[in-house]
């Protein structure tokens, strides 16, 4: 049985009793108030998903508070999506943030030279349930909205090591095993975040702490964390594929690795992206992902990040991820799992190429795309979050009729 610890705390579930962990949970929110956000998009109400994370969510009494941050193109699927989640039990706010009436509020932050108008896509919706749940909660959990695996305990696993009063976590990042359809997935994480850090330790050697950090986290990529109120206020998020990694870096920044953790959520699958090209799929959130972690690494150990530097990761990150392959092929055997080896190389290949292409990109626009962090916001507009829990309270009235 795996309980060995990482860089970060790793809270493995060995035999957790998932109702007396909910019960747990019950007693401590009501001194603790937590809420959950679940970024969506309009199109994910179709799938077979949302219905079961509604009917699990309405088991979670532990929760104060629900907000679903929706990207919707208009009004008739603002008001489909009203119609959807009225099944929610718990208190919730159904918040249209690409809507007419957020923004409306956003845009005072633009005349206060703060355009988050701009930015489109998860990082900017999170940005924006994170400030609204911040107003009434002591701590937030963040999961998506296609688990297929979901039940009423995942984000009672992630809260707890955040409101357990002799705990004294701030963070928590989810794990798990990406397993469905007799498959390994997680492909991005497999065969190009972790080699590419491995890859990074080996061209800069193991001195750099922020590099020792981010290879201690079991899935970097997880959308699932549980954060509390303070420290969300005060990170900056990446506004494009490169949110997970982003945020574990702002926390690495802000908060010391003590109090930061990581827990296992067990077996999880949900829908699974295409390869892609360089401006969608896969490929394009391995850039993205690349460019924050050049941002980063350029911020936190100084590196300069040249064409030749970028040419040299390329070949050992290619090196490693085949050496990852000949691994994974072993796991796959070993539990009679489907492994095609020769699409597995193919991919690596494609990641393998990315890392020039969004290298020179990072070399040419360094400064990335990240959206201010709350304290920066509520200094430029006093009652920007108030602001914007009104605006999404008067849709919901509004568009419920």
């Amino acid at each position: 049985m795996d309980f060995r610890q990482e860089y970060v705390t790793t809270l493995q579930d060995l035999q957790v009793d998932k109702k007396k962990l909910i019960r747990k949970m019950e007693e401590f929110s009501s001194v603790y108030p937590v809420s959950v956000v679940v970024p969506i998009l309009y199109s994910d109400l179709k799938r077979k998903t949302i219905k079961k994370i509604i009917d699990k969510l309405n088991e979670c009494g532990y929760v104060t508070d629900i907000i679903i941050a929706l990207a919707a193109d208009n009004e008739d699927e603002y008001r489909e999506s009203l119609r959807v989640f009225s099944k929610l039990k718990p208190s919730h706010l159904v918040v249209w943030c690409n809507g007419p009436s957020i923004k409306k509020v956003l845009a005072e932050l633009k005349e206060e030279g703060l355009d988050v108008t701009r930015y489109k896509g998860k990082g900017k919706d999170v940005w924006i349930a994170l400030g609204i749940a911040t107003i009434r909660s002591h701590a937030i959990v963040v999961h998506d909205a296609d688990i297929i695996t979901y039940d009423e305990s995942l984000p009672a696993k992630l809260l707890y090591p955040l409101v357990e009063p002799s705990l004294d976590f701030v963070f928590n990042k989810g794990y798990y095993a990406r397993i469905g359809a007799n498959t390994l997935y997680g492909r991005v994480t497999r065969l190009f975040v972790q080699p590419l850090l491995e890859a990074f330790v080996e061209k800069l050697g193991e001195r750099i702490d922020f590099l020792n950090y981010l290879r201690s986290f079991r899935y970097p990529l997880s959308g699932e964390f549980a954060i509390k109120s303070d420290v969300a206020l005060d990170v900056s998020l990446p506004a494009d594929w490169g949110l997970e990694i982003g945020l574990l870096a702002e926390v690495y920044r802000g908060v010391s690795v003590k109090h930061i953790c990581q827990t296992d959520l067990g077996k999880y699958d949900h829908k699974h992206q295409h390869i892609g090209d360089l401006n969608r799929g896969l490929v394009k959130m391995s850039g993205d992902i690349l460019r924050t972690l050049l941002r980063y690494l350029t911020e936190e150990a100084h590196i300069d990040v040249t064409p030749s530097f970028l040419r040299s990761v390329k070949v050992i990150y290619r090196r490693i991820a085949k050496d990852y392959i000949r691994k994974y092929f072993s796991l796959a055997r070993f539990n009679d799992l489907d492994y095609n080896r020769h699409k597995e190389e193919t991919t690596v290949e494609r990641f393998a190429e990315v890392i020039m292409v969004a290298g020179e990109r990072y070399i040419k626009r360094p400064a990335g795309s990240q959206i201010p962090n709350w304290f920066r916001a509520m200094s430029a507009v006093p009652g920007i979050r108030d602001m914007l829990l009104a605006a999404a309270e008067r849709d919901m009235g509004l568009y419920s009729k």
